[in-house]
């Protein structure tokens, strides 16, 4: 049964059209709804009888009642009624013949209760009292009719009303397809006018501030995103390939003259020069294999990671003829809850970009706060002016980009920097430094205790 049911979900339900199905399940409803309301409605017209019968009997049950009181014989009553006098055992008394009404019957009326008797056909209806003649004799006055057209009109008001069930619920459907379409009419040239919209357009806005125009700016807004991100791959692509093309066409040109040359003495200078353009290379499609799975959300575990004994590491790996470096560090640990590689990430690539551009000193300095830790690296070289300040955490963007590529970067280094920092809850930001170089200042939070 569940497998009948997905089957028709899947391949009946779900592949029909919104307007189609807002219709059917809004018809089914009314339907539903009016067929009730037709039901209970028939049902009704039976009470309604007995009311209505009740309102005439009552009348001519009072003037039995005081006929009785007064010794006087109880005239007949209108036509189709009946007006009957019996002793407390059910025995009649005014001469005519026993009344349809069982021993039960005779003990409910004698209480006052009306009595509906719905096994006779046509259905019956009696009311009735017990009172005392001039004599003090008990006697029960009943009087009763016959509900002419009691079923008949319960059922025919049933066939009218399902009638008019089905007529409202098919005027509903209609009026609900009309609705709809003319609901969706405007989502529909909406997305329309979105396939066909060129880079850098928008949708305009509708006059009404409604659910449509908050459709409309969501979908700017996804537009906005989906331009950016293009113009950000191509930017990134364009790029990478102008980065890569330089040490593969270095490597290239070496290959191609030490195989015009075959001196040993020159091939060997040449390996040399093949070797470094190669870990240019590697350190190159090393930053943007990082990067590509950062966009895709491929981030490495989290874990503790002690900054004072990471920037102690990171300082022992940097090669020798690094200018001098200087160290304040906490007394005690500075957890973070970051990937170990993404620290010592950090580090070297802050450590080594100080390398590339002081003069003669670095220092590094780790600071514990309440709910943070931070890493500033301070060189004194020509600093960075405050134009560039914001940018060089952009890929593959220079300050000078000559000299950069002189002394081997690649515009990514940063970049990495900030991703793996803010990315955890971080940030970076690059000021001027004291010794009159620049200052990198990197935040991460710290792990709580």
């Amino acid at each position: 049964m569940t497998g009948v049911l997905g089957w028709f979900v899947g391949r009946l339900w779900l592949r029909r059209s919104l307007r189609f199905r807002i219709t059917t399940v809004g018809t089914a409803v009314t339907l539903v709804v009016f067929l009730t309301l037709a039901f209970v409605t028939s049902r009704l017209i039976g009470p309604l009888l007995v009311h209505a019968a009740d309102t005439q009997l009552e009348p001519i049950l009072s003037t039995a009642l005081a006929e009785v009181r007064e010794g006087h014989q109880v005239t007949a009553g209108p036509v189709g009624m009946e007006a009957r006098v019996l002793d407390t055992a059910g025995k009649p008394l005014d001469g005519g013949p026993p009344p349809p009404l069982s021993t039960a019957d005779l003990r409910v009326l004698k209480a006052g209760t009306p009595v509906l008797r719905l096994a006779e056909n046509p259905p019956r209806r009696w009311i009735g009292t017990v009172t005392s003649t001039p004599d003090g004799s008990q006697r029960l006055v009943i009087v009763g009719t016959i509900l002419t057209g009691y079923y008949p009109a319960q059922h025919r008001a049933f066939n009218w009303l399902v009638i008019a069930a089905l007529i409202g619920s098919a005027a509903g459907g209609i009026a609900t397809w009309l609705g709809v379409r003319s609901s969706l009419r405007p989502v529909e040239r909406m997305r329309a006018a979105a396939s066909q919209l060129p880079a850098g357009r928008r949708l305009p806005l509708p006059g009404a501030h409604d659910e449509l125009r908050s459709l409309a700016a969501a979908l700017n807004g996804l537009l906005a995103r989906r331009d950016e991100a293009t113009a950000r791959l191509r930017r990134f692509t364009g790029d990478a390939a102008h980065e890569l093309r330089s040490p593969v066409a270095s490597i290239r040109v070496q290959a191609e003259v030490a195989v015009a040359n075959p001196d040993p003495s020159f091939a060997h200078e040449v390996l040399e020069d093949v070797v470094y353009e190669s870990e240019r290379l590697s350190a190159l499609v090393d930053g943007l294999l990082a990067l590509a799975r950062s966009d895709a959300g491929e981030w490495p575990a989290a874990a503790p990671v002690d900054v004072v004994a990471a920037t102690r590491a990171a300082v022992a790996r940097l090669p020798d003829g690094s200018p001098v470096v200087g160290t304040h560090l906490a007394p005690g640990a500075c957890w973070v809850e970051a990937a170990p590689a993404e620290v010592d990430l950090v580090l070297d690539n802050l450590l080594r970009n100080a390398a590339r551009h002081a003069r003669a000193r670095i220092t590094v300095t780790v600071l514990s706060r309440a709910s943070s830790v931070w890493l500033v690296v301070d060189d004194d070289g020509h600093g960075i002016p405050v134009e560039h300040r914001e940018k060089v955490f952009d890929r593959f963007y220079r300050v000078q980009d000559d000299r950069s590529r002189d002394s081997g970067g690649a515009g990514l280094g940063l970049a990495l920097v900030a991703e793996v920092v803010r990315r955890r809850g971080g940030a970076v930001k690059v000021t001027d430094s004291p010794e009159g170089g620049a200052r990198f200042q990197v935040r991460w939070r710290a792990l709580a205790t």
